[in-house]
């Protein structure tokens, strides 16, 4: 089999079956597993999928820029926002986390909400400005510009001086094997800073980001309270994220 047919075997195994499992491959094509994951490594390069051990995995439509991720999956957003701002209670402190989906939900909690939000995003605490009643806290620190947010070794120290009932959190992959994954390394440890400061952590995800995975993990399940998605309930893959555990809320 030629290289490119090797390629498209792979991606349309990747769309199939939602992973590539270097090992089955090598034994389907007779060919070796380094030959496969040379393949696999030229496909990563071009960002067709993420290379995991032992294969690959989707790769998350979430890891384009910031400008870019406001058009993609807009509605699924709006859904996931609209069961995420519900969960925040008159006189609650909030952790909101940066990105768009989190745009959307500063933009769902009510304007007249008496609560208090602590956010390392600007763009985050700019959307809240004309919400009177709203006390808001901007953790700084140096800004990845590609989520619009503070990460780096202040942003972390300044996480660890907050609490909160509730921290809302993005991320850009959520896969049953890979976890909860982000594209920075930074980003992933604010995260996981933000989410050891709440007494209950649910994760944002929209359906375009469910099977899909990137390079850094954010958090096991076990310290996540839920997953709130717009993915189909009856999914496999959200079946599966259901057999680990996970409560899934269903924003519909």
């Amino acid at each position: 089999m030629l290289a490119a047919e090797r390629r498209d075997h792979l991606l349309g195994l990747l769309a199939r079956e939602g992973k590539i499992v270097a090992k089955d491959v090598a034994a389907e094509l007779g060919i070796s597993e380094d030959s496969v994951r040379r393949d696999l490594r030229d496909l990563a390069a071009e960002g067709l999928c993420q290379r995991v051990y032992g294969g690959a995995l989707p790769v998350s439509p979430a890891v384009v820029d910031y400008a870019a991720r406001q058009a993609v999956a807009p509605h699924g957003k709006q859904k996931v926002a609209a069961v995420a701002a519900g969960l925040v209670r008159p006189g609650g402190a909030l952790i909101l986390d940066g990105g768009t989906t989190a745009l959307a939900v500063a933009r769902a909690l009510p304007r007249d909400l008496a609560c208090t939000v602590i956010t390392h995003s600007p763009t985050i605490a700019a959307a809240l400005l004309d919400h009177p009643r709203a006390e808001l806290f901007l953790l700084g620190g140096r800004v990845f510009k590609h989520s619009a947010v503070a990460c780096g070794a202040a942003a972390v120290e300044a996480a660890q001086n907050v609490s909160a009932d509730l921290c809302l959190l993005g991320v850009t992959g959520v896969h049953p094997e890979a976890g909860l994954t982000t594209g920075d390394a930074e980003e992933a440890a604010m995260k996981r800073a933000l989410a050891a400061r709440a007494a209950d952590t649910y994760v944002l995800a929209s359906s375009e980001k469910i099977g899909t995975a990137s390079r850094f993990r954010v958090l096991p399940w076990e310290d996540v309270s839920a997953l709130i998605t717009d993915a189909d309930p009856h999914a496999p893959i959200v079946r599966q994220l259901a057999a680990l555990g996970v409560e899934v809320l269903a924003a519909s």
